[in-house]
């Protein structure tokens, strides 16, 4: 091609794009800002993927975790550098400020959400439940799952708030609303009057944790786990493997029992009805080789004792320990099994029995009656 024509297009070009809208080249300006911020930005990525892809660590965990938030800082980068060289109708220049304020402000609350999400996983790290004496590991997890959740609420109740006090209409109606702080005000707190109550008592568990992950409870009559505590309700794990949610506030005004508060080891108790004929002290002696023997004894609480009585039965009653409930469950329960299997075998005269007195008239007084009757 000659040079002529070469120039020839050049100035076809410059004709062209001339003519077109006066917006049109600053539209393409910002569109082009921000594809250049999501190309630097998987460029970016890319290299720390390849650094830091299989590191389990801070620096690894910290570059997975801050891959989302960072595409919106590098829009928002590419469009800081670009919107002052442009000219856009003020309409559109005031928008596009706007909507920088706005991503600008959720960048900043998502980034505090993810942070403290990502703290709070780290330091659970090391907790394990998968052991007996887990008092600490449940308190510690408990404590950082709700303040976490809470804090995660708080922070996005704020980033929205923040967003909304943008718009000039919601500024003005946010004085006209304090200016007449009175009915509207008592309407707003009852509506929210729930939602505060629950994140309160939240914090409150976090703090006194009268209720902790994996604690044992009786809420309502039915027995089972905390199987997972939420920022205004909580998860019981019954032990057919039902659930039942409960709100937060429950637990601070409601009494209920939790079996695991200081520590998981528990008593347990088994009650025999035999007859009064029932050897006490052998029936103590093979209770005691029982618990021994068994597996889910802990070698803490081994007790009999009389502890009833009745025109017909006594009652023993056993006491034993064990590491945790679902342990003096199944200790209770096979201690119970083989004290009758001892009793039939052993002592059947022991298992009760209802007693009744036959008697007939004697001889003498059979032969008056004849008598008298002759």
């Amino acid at each position: 091609m000659e040079p002529a024509d070469l120039q020839n297009a050049a100035q076809d070009a410059i004709a062209w794009v001339e003519g077109l809208p006066g917006f049109l080249l600053p539209l393409a300006a910002v569109g082009l800002a921000i594809l250049g911020g999501l190309l630097l930005h998987w460029l970016t990525f890319r290299v720390l993927t390849r650094v830091f892809g299989a590191d389990v660590g801070l620096a690894g965990s910290a570059v997975r975790r801050a891959r989302r938030p960072m595409r919106l800082a590098f829009v928002l980068l590419g469009l800081i550098v670009v919107l002052p060289a442009v000219r856009l109708p003020t309409f559109w220049n005031d928008g596009l400020q706007h909507t920088v304020l706005i991503l600008l402000i959720v960048l900043v609350g998502w980034t505090a959400i993810l942070l403290v999400n990502h703290f709070a996983e780290r330091s659970m790290r090391k907790y394990r439940f998968d052991t007996d004496d887990n008092l600490a590991a449940r308190k510690y997890v408990t404590q950082v799952r709700v303040l976490r959740r809470t804090a995660v609420i708080v922070l996005g109740i704020f980033t929205a708030a923040a967003v909304l006090l943008t718009f000039e209409s919601v500024q003005r109606y946010g004085v006209s609303l304090f200016a007449s702080a009175g009915a509207a005000g008592l309407i707003l707190g009852l509506a929210a009057r729930p939602v505060l109550a629950n994140l309160i008592a939240g914090i409150q568990i976090a703090i006194t944790q009268p209720i902790r992950l994996d604690d044992v409870v009786i809420v309502e009559g039915e027995w089972g786990w905390i199987e997972e505590i939420f920022a205004t309700y909580v998860v019981v794990r019954i032990w057919d493997w039902r659930r039942m949610v409960v709100p937060l506030s429950y637990f601070i005004e409601q009494p209920f029992q939790n079996w695991t508060r200081e520590s998981a080891s528990i008593i347990g108790a088994v009650h025999w009805y035999l007859d009064y004929t029932v050897p006490v002290s052998a029936a103590r002696e093979h209770l005691m080789t029982l618990l021994k023997n068994s597996p889910h004894w802990d070698g803490q609480v081994a007790n009999m004792q009389v502890t009833d009585t009745d025109k017909d039965t006594v009652t023993l009653r056993g006491l034993m320990s064990a590491r945790t409930s679902p342990q003096a469950w199944d200790l209770r329960c096979e201690i119970r099994e083989k004290m009758i299997e001892w009793f039939q075998s052993e002592y059947p005269q022991a298992l009760p029995r209802l007693r009744g007195e036959l008697s007939t008239p004697a001889r003498d007084d059979r032969d008056a009656s004849n008598g008298r009757a002759a």
